[in-house]
C-alpha cells in the first residue's frame, strides 16, 4: 500500500478507484508499460515469462526502483514494492488487475483469464497478497535489479 510523506494512505486503484496519469508525465497512450519488482525472483521469473510470451512485442517492461516508475507513475505508487504495476492506455493497474489484465492483453488462449475477474477483487487481492507477501522467501530476493539481455535491451525503461 502506498504511502505519502506523512503516512497517510495514499488511493489506489486496488481501491476501486483508476488512477489516470496525467499527459504532461509524457505516456503515449499506446505504450503498456509492466512495473515490477527489479529485486524479486518471482516478479523477474513473470518478465522472464511475459518476454518469451509477447510475440507482438506490445509490452515494455521497467523496475519499480527506476527512473521510468518515478516519472511515469502518481506520486508514492513507485516505492509500493509489493505490486506489479500496469500502465495501460493512460491508466494505472495494480495487483492482481495488473496481472490479469497483462494476461488478457497479450491475445490468444491468454484471454481466458478473464474469467477471474467474476472473482471480487478483494478476494483475488487477498490471494495475490498473500503470494506478494511470501515471495522472497520463497523464489529469493536479487542483490540487485535485473539487468537486459542485449537483444531485450529496447523493451526496457529505466
Amino acid at each position: 500500500m502506498a504511502r505519502g510523506a506523512k503516512g497517510r494512505r495514499l488511493p489506489s486503484p486496488a481501491q476501486g478507484d483508476l488512477c489516470r496519469v496525467p499527459r504532461y508525465l509524457g505516456l503515449m497512450s499506446e505504450e503498456r508499460i509492466v512495473f515490477f519488482d527489479g529485486v524479486c525472483g518471482l516478479c523477474n521469473r513473470f518478465v522472464d515469462r511475459l518476454l518469451r510470451i509477447d510475440g507482438g512485442r506490445r509490452l515494455l517492461f521497467a523496475p519499480l526502483q527506476g527512473s521510468t516508475a518515478r516519472a511515469r507513475l502518481p506520486t508514492g505508487l513507485a516505492d509500493a514494492m509489493e505490486s506489479v504495476v500496469y500502465l495501460r492506455d493512460g491508466i494505472v493497474l495494480q495487483r492482481s488487475d495488473a496481472a490479469l489484465r497483462i494476461l488478457m492483453d497479450l491475445g490468444g488462449w491468454r484471454k481466458v483469464h478473464g474469467a477471474l475477474f467474476i472473482v471480487p477483487r478483494f478476494i483475488r487481492d487477498a490471494a495475490y497478497d498473500w503470494v506478494a507477501r511470501n515471495r522472497y522467501k520463497w523464489f529469493g530476493k536479487h542483490a540487485a535489479c535485473r539487468m537486459p539481455s542485449a537483444a531485450e535491451r529496447e523493451r526496457f525503461l529505466p
